[in-house]
């Protein structure tokens, strides 16, 4: 996957970065940590222009997110909420603790889905909860536009500065992808194990 992803932005410049942070918004598995970094390093080479590495790293991941928020907002609360009465125990959650999700989404939905953008596995899977909780389109592309900008530019300021050794962020960075996976594993199973239907459906 490394080699791809560099040959591709070599090969494309800014075009290979937006469809692979393209790429990284729709399957979590790819890294912005190796894909931002290198274009950083190729920035500090003078192969490509610093902000332009910025911005087409922001517009990719914020195009990327939009297929799984209209998923959230299309496929419908209601749905979701007749599922989780009906195979609860597998979703992890009921009809009343989605709602109480909801309800936190729906007043606090641009901060969390700011933060979300920060993190890896959670950037593409908080786009899902802003479709569902209905969250203006407009505010959502300015939340994950926002996040997405200041995880981009801490990323290829990162690369710029390390230069040659821009490989050494995925170091530092790769843990915590597999602890943010292991925590909502871990999260997933105490909720399997501790499910109880909700109210109506008792």
């Amino acid at each position: 996957m490394t080699d791809w992803i560099i040959q591709t932005i070599s090969d494309l410049g800014y075009v290979g970065i937006f469809l692979v942070m393209l790429a990284e918004s729709i399957f979590p598995p790819i890294p912005s940590e190796l894909i931002i970094p290198f274009a950083g390093f190729a920035a500090a080479n003078g192969d490509l222009n610093f902000f332009g590495v910025i911005a087409a790293a922001t517009v990719g991941a914020v195009v990327g997110m939009l297929p799984w928020y209209f998923a959230g907002r299309l496929f419908g609360l209601d749905r979701v909420r007749r599922l989780a009465d009906k195979f609860g125990r597998f979703m992890a959650f009921n009809a009343d603790e989605i709602d109480l999700a909801v309800g936190w989404f729906t007043r606090f939905g641009p901060i969390i889905v700011l933060f979300g953008r920060l993190l890896p596995i959670i950037r593409t899977l908080i786009s899902i909860p802003a479709g569902l909780a209905r969250m203006p389109l407009p505010v959502f592309l300015l939340a994950s536009t926002t996040g997405a900008l200041i995880w981009n530019t801490i990323l290829t300021l990162a690369g710029y500065i390390l230069h040659e050794h821009y490989e050494l962020i995925e170091v530092v960075l790769d843990p915590l992808s597999y602890i943010v996976l292991g925590l909502v594993v871990l999260v997933y199973l105490v909720k399997v194990i501790t499910w109880k239907p909700s109210k109506a459906a008792a």
